[in-house]
């Protein structure tokens, strides 16, 4: 009668342990996403700040001169 019991408590058991080991594979998969897009946005920081600041001045100017 007790290997009924630890038989039935088995796939119980290896239950909790699959949804705990999903949860922490869907967790995982989130931050590698996002240090991906981190390092993405700081390795294009430089050029888009750059490019931004030219046309902002452009906008800036521009109208500045024409006038």
């Amino acid at each position: 009668m007790a290997e009924e019991e630890s038989k039935a408590a088995g796939p119980i058991r290896m239950v909790a342990i699959e949804n705990m080991v999903e949860n922490i594979r869907y967790k995982a998969q989130i931050l590698a996403r996002t240090n991906k897009l981190e390092s993405g946005i700081m390795d294009s920081g430089i050029v888009g700040f750059s490019a931004g600041l030219i046309i902002v001045l452009l906008l800036i100017v521009v109208p500045v001169v024409v006038m």
